[in-house]
């Protein structure tokens, strides 16, 4: 795979594809000083040819064999004007001045040389722009683009790609210029606060796309990509451009981060959330594959075998941040997503984010940038918390192969007997060899299991704790066999049950306010058994119940306090099978084994529970409810507003103590 120090150099060349190849061909670009005797009258539209043209500018380098100006009213002179490095004008005000009915570059190489030894070069082929009027072109292309990456830190060789056509329309070169090379330092705040990214909002193009990207690293993993689009594409200008930000995260380390890299980290990644944007952007037939040619002895272990892993829809849509406005919510989806390894194999058909905002995190990780800074408040809450809204999954699945216990040997065969049976070992072996090992190996034994749809739903965020969350599995489906050992699931199986199908829910809101956790459900129910469903009030539950230190929230938790609790257990078969199952090893019959329970319930239960009036109405109802499965309800409240602490359980004499200071009704339907 690619070393992390090797990530943001393929993340660099598609963004020249898509974005920055537009503003090499308007600006990375500089002549060599013609004379004045060779200038072209400004008015006059012609044709302006330039060859060997080059632009350097930190650790990047731009480099056009020719490129041709046509249908121009500039000059040479004024052209070069445009392009050159060292000028006091900003990009912006020059590129302006563009216009053209074409640009034309045969060959446009990008290459960048950080301090690290890497070295990423990229070669565009045939570019064209076409009706360049002040500096924005109304469509731009290249007919592809190599790729070729060297001396990455921890990567074993060269990484190589290709790109298929590019395609861009009205694109801003203005605009790209002011967002790449940034607009300068931050204005200073008073307080110590981090004021926002500099620079308005701007499109940078209203459309754009990349066909057949291929690019295979060092160690034989290759990633393609069918095709790349989107629209509406821009962002705001942030102090050093997104190149600068990009090379700054670089070359923090975050292995050896301190509190000052930290504090520049934080800075820099709220400039990137909040400086991009986009209406719309998708990619379709992602696919990476990687070869690992280890084998072991037999059959080959699942970590080294190929891994295929493929993605057949990305989207993403993220709209602008404005300082001071509503969140709008980011969406972000895969569709078709699979992979495979060996035996192993995944699916997931639909995985979608929506409501999402990064904006709270920005905030926070500006308020975390100046800590420590002189004259900047303390901000103990800042925690980046981003607004998460909903993820939702959809047709899960997941095949794990079951290694099969080892058959034991028999003994031996005795003298002759033994010598023929090494015989026929060896020569079983050698047959093997030849047609390879696999053939010899059994297919493995696969166990399923899925999931029809999950869903996660997170309120408006406090102290990076959600004020509310929903959680909601439906389909579960997997074998009973393969939860033999877990607790209350084990014996499953022995009831007759082979796959499983369950769905769960659990559902809480947080109230600051009241210092309460209301759980207003939590759920789980199996097709052919039943359901259980829980809810209940916790009182107590202050911010310090969440904080990270185990310290303050294991002390807080001493204070939670119980308040009520609602249970609900409806029978759909489970009981029944319970019954048939345990009258077999007990030998007896199901109606004696039912109605020795019955006993138990109603004769028993009271007795432990204290024998009051509430412990003899939990008698009765479950009495009932072994009679004849149906549904069973039991309701709690403390008598004490302020409701049970949980000392107080642990240190209660008896159940019955416990009851006494509840308010309790049960009963069976």
């Amino acid at each position: 795979m690619i070393h992390r120090t090797g990530r943001a150099h393929p993340a660099r060349a598609a963004l020249a594809s898509a974005c920055l190849l537009a503003l090499l061909a308007g600006t990375g670009i500089v002549s060599r000083p013609l004379p004045a005797s060779a200038q072209e009258a400004a008015s006059a539209v012609q044709d302006v040819t330039l060859s060997d043209v080059v632009l350097a500018f930190g650790t990047t380098r731009l480099e056009a064999p020719r490129l041709t100006v046509s249908g121009t009213h500039l000059s040479k002179d004024e052209i070069a004007a445009i392009l050159r490095t060292d000028s006091p004008e900003p990009w912006a005000a020059r590129l302006g001045r563009l216009n053209a009915a074409s640009l034309t570059i045969p060959e446009l190489r990008f290459v960048h040389a950080p301090k690290d030894g890497a070295r990423q070069s990229v070669v565009y082929r045939d570019v064209a722009a076409r009706d360049v009027r002040a500096g924005r072109i109304a469509e731009l292309a290249a007919a592809g683009a190599a790729i070729a990456m060297t001396g990455v830190p921890g990567a074993p060789a060269e990484g190589t790609g290709t790109y298929g056509r590019i395609a861009a329309r009205d694109l801003d070169l203005a605009a790209l210029a002011r967002l790449y090379g940034g607009t300068g330092e931050r204005p200073a705040d008073p307080k110590g606060a981090a004021a926002p990214a500099l620079g308005p909002a701007q499109i940078v193009y209203s459309a754009f796309s990349v066909d057949d990207v291929i690019y295979t690293d060092g160690s034989g993993t290759t990633a393609r990509l069918a095709r790349l689009e989107g629209r509406d594409v821009g962002g705001r200008p942030i102090p050093g451009g997104w190149s600068g930000a990009v090379d700054r995260l670089t070359e923090i380390d975050p292995d050896r981060i301190g509190d000052a890299e930290r504090a520049k980290a934080g800075a820099i990644l709220a400039d990137l959330i909040e400086g991009a944007f986009a209406g719309a952007v998708e990619a379709r037939g992602f696919a990476l594959s990687q070869i690992r040619p280890g084998r072991t002895a037999g059959r080959p272990d699942a970590s080294e075998q190929p891994l295929l892993f493929e993605i057949a829809r990305m989207s993403a849509s993220m709209p602008r941040m404005e300082p001071g406005s509503p969140d709008a919510g980011a969406s972000f989806g895969l569709e078709g997503l699979s992979f495979s390894q060996g035996a192993t194999r995944g699916r997931l058909g639909r995985v979608a984010l929506t409501g999402f905002s990064p904006a709270s995190t920005a905030a926070a990780l500006r308020r975390l940038s100046t800590e420590g800074k002189p004259g900047a408040e303390p901000k103990p809450d800042a925690k980046p918390a981003p607004v998460l809204g909903t993820l939702s999954i959809e047709d899960a699945s997941l095949d794990l192969p079951v290694e099969e216990p080892a058959k034991p040997r028999g003994k031996p065969a005795p003298g002759r007997a033994a010598a023929v049976e090494d015989a026929v070992r060896r020569a079983a072996r050698e047959k093997g060899a030849e047609r390879g090992a696999a053939a010899q190996q059994p297919p493995a034994k696969i166990m399923r299991v899925g999931m029809r749809s999950a869903a996660m739903t997170f309120g408006p965020m406090r102290d990076g704790v959600p004020t509310t969350s929903r959680l909601s599995l439906s389909g579960i489906t997997l074998p009973a066999a393969s939860v033999s050992e877990v607790p209350g699931l084990g014996s499953l199986a022995a009831y007759g049950y082979g796959d499983l199908d369950l769905d769960a829910t659990v559902d809480t809101a947080w109230d600051e306010g009241k210092r309460e956790v209301s759980v207003r459900e939590v759920s789980l129910s199996g097709r052919d058994m039943g359901s259980l469903r829980l809810s209940g009030t916790i009182g107590g539950i202050g911010p310090e119940m969440f904080d990270t230190d185990p310290a303050v929230s294991g002390l807080a938790m001493l204070s939670a306090t119980a308040k009520s609790l609602d249970l609900t257990v409806q029978d759909g078969g489970l009981f029944d099978r319970f019954i048939a199952a345990q009258s077999k090893v007990l030998s007896l019959k199901p109606e004696e084994l039912r109605q020795e329970y019955v006993t138990a319930s109603v004769l028993g239960v009271p007795v432990i529970l204290g024998n009051s009036p509430a412990a003899r109405a939990i008698g009765a109802a479950l009495g009932q409810f072994v009679t004849k499965p149906g549904r069973l309800s039991l309701s709690a409240r403390t008598k004490d507003a302020a409701g049970l602490g949980i000392a107080e359980f642990g240190t209660a004499p008896s159940p019955g103590a416990v009851l006494d200071r509840l308010d309790v009704t049960a009963k069976a339907e």
